[in-house]
């Protein structure tokens, strides 16, 4: 095999590692409410089940980056896959909400070892700019595609299997995963002087989970004060040692002179609020057309599955582009896309906006709008990709893919662990129970659900009436919520991608950052200002 193909191939492999990864993200949001009679799990524990996943990842992703470069890339991924296949086996056949959490949480070790070496792989692998960038374009669309694609996974699978399938599939494609890698990932030692800090990761990760937990407890009905102070207490402790410690290490998890390059901040942003868009919307969406609509998880993923439809072919005219246009426009014009995708995604839901009343009522109708946001987030991300890796020393790659995914993740976490606890927080305060029905009623639409087929017909319609509209309540906060944050995001990377002159690399690594490239411009500007008689590098821009 030569070497432009052996390439490609490679891309081919690590995107299926990614896809599975991001598939994984979203796989369980058709298959919660089976999931959820199955195991007899409560609101809280539906949250954790979902959130187990990015919120464990996100803890890890920067050591894990920085470990990669330790050992070696191709290591950390080989050895991902096969946590990654273990866990999957393990979560397939739990017994309870709490051995599927650990599972979960197992899931996102492997996961985090593998997301940073693919991207880390891709850079070191292709040399030329233009088929680096186009191969970042097939790359981040992955990560788009496999989180749109989960629902129609999961819905496929519980048409055919039991829940547990949704994890079991994953085996398969570790092993083929596996066998390709080997074979095609190029060798390498990593640098045995970049030391590995567990104590940082454990740092961050108490703060996340801290944060997380606070988010909850504000959210639902009748907070614990006592336990919303120590979370966030915990939480501001966690993050404080986190940022100190970095500040005295000579090789840190995270160098904040990344931060204040203006490019790589952006596509920090852009990438995390791209993906709190994507999460939010397609949990409730998948949710509501089950719950509310009552389709069949394989309808509902389908219907979801627009989103896929409108950021593949987006993502991939992005990596094509962004060569020439720079991420500025892309990244802006992507998240000002995805803010009317998701307000028309409101808009064309029947019966949801009370002055816009859709005839006929079809769930169908949300499509267009799911294709505009899907297009948008993917031609965000796929910008930030490039302009975070793109715009960091060679020396910081590993570094600045930990980066990168950690703010997919913290994206996806926040989006679930906000956009989720908002809706069931609307429900529980808006619903309004008929006479004589139990209380339980209140604390969710699943518990509805089952509380109505104790009850005579009249009964029951009544209370599922009023479970529905409080339902759809939430639903309408948690896209407008959404839209939001895509419109917030798309003027804060407005304004800072104008600032052309990032911050200087204050420890530049003398092996990999050469005097003679040292100091060059930032790798995008304006494209009044860009230079058309050279080729620029970005893999030698310092930050």
């Amino acid at each position: 095999m030569n070497g432009a193909a052996k390439r490609w191939w490679l891309l081919v492999t690590v995107s299926v590692g990614l896809l599975m990864i991001t598939v994984d993200m979203s796989v369980l949001y058709t298959a919660l409410p089976t999931l959820t009679q199955d195991l007899g799990a409560d609101a809280s524990q539906k949250l954790w089940i979902i959130n187990a996943y990015p919120l464990v990842m996100a803890g890890l992703l920067l050591g894990a980056g920085t470990l990669g470069d330790r050992v070696g890339h191709k290591r950390m991924f080989l050895a991902g896959l096969a946590l990654f296949g273990v866990a999957s086996t393990v979560a397939a056949f739990a017994p309870s909400p709490a051995v599927l959490i650990g599972a979960r949480a197992f899931l996102a070790v492997g996961a985090a070892a593998m997301m940073p070496a693919t991207l880390s792989l891709v850079r070191t692998t292709f040399d030329d700019e233009r088929e680096r960038n186009i191969a970042m374009g097939v790359w981040g669309s992955m990560s788009v595609v496999g989180s749109a694609l989960g629902p129609i996974v999961g819905g496929l699978l519980l048409e055919h299997f039991w829940w547990g399938s949704a994890f079991l599939i994953n085996v398969p494609v570790v092993v083929i995963a596996l066998i390709a890698g080997a074979v095609l990932a190029p060798g390498d030692s990593g640098r045995s002087d970049r030391p590995w800090d567990l104590i940082a990761s454990a740092q961050i990760m108490i703060g996340l989970v801290g944060l997380v937990y606070a988010v909850k407890e504000a959210t639902k009905p009748g907070p614990q004060p006592l336990h919303l102070v120590l979370a966030l207490l915990a939480s501001a402790a966690g993050f404080t040692l986190f940022v100190r410690r970095q500040r005295r290490q000579e090789h840190p998890l995270l160098d904040f002179a990344l931060l204040r390059h203006p490019h790589i901040l952006s596509g920090i942003v852009a990438a995390s609020l791209a993906m709190f868009a994507t999460a939010g919307v397609q949990l409730v969406l998948a949710q509501r057309l089950q719950l509310v609509v009552g389709l069949t998880p394989l309808d509902a993923g389908l219907l979801v599955a627009a989103f896929a439809a409108g950021c593949l072919p987006a993502g991939m005219v992005a990596g094509g582009l962004v060569h020439r246009s720079g991420p500025r426009p892309l990244i802006v014009g992507g998240l000002l896309a995805g803010t009317v995708g998701v307000l028309l995604t409101l808009l064309l839901t029947p019966g949801v906006v009370p002055f816009l009343r859709i005839h006929p009522d079809h769930p169908a109708w949300v499509v267009p709008g799911l294709v505009v946001a899907g297009a948008g987030t993917a031609l965000a991300m796929t910008a930030a990709s490039t302009a975070i890796m793109g715009n960091a020393p060679v020396h910081r790659a590993g570094m600045a893919a930990s980066v990168e995914e950690v703010s997919y993740e913290l994206g996806s976490l926040f989006g679930v662990a906000i956009l989720g606890s908002a809706l069931a927080s609307v429900y529980t305060t808006t619903v309004h129970l008929p006479a004589g029905v139990p209380d339980a009623a209140r604390d969710s639409l699943d518990q509805a659900r089952t509380t109505a087929e104790d009850l005579p017909t009249d009964r029951a319609e009544s209370l599922l009436d009023a479970a529905h509209t409080a339902f759809d309540n939430g639903y309408a906060l948690t896209l407008l919520i959404s839209a939001a944050a895509l419109a917030v995001g798309c003027v804060f990377t407005a304004r800072r991608l104008s600032r052309t002159a990032p911050e200087p690399d204050p420890n530049p690594d003398p092996e990999q950052q050469p005097e003679s490239v040292a100091g060059l411009p930032p790798t995008w500007q304006p494209p009044e200002a860009t230079p058309t008689h050279k080729e620029v590098h970005p893999m030698t821009d310092s930050c």
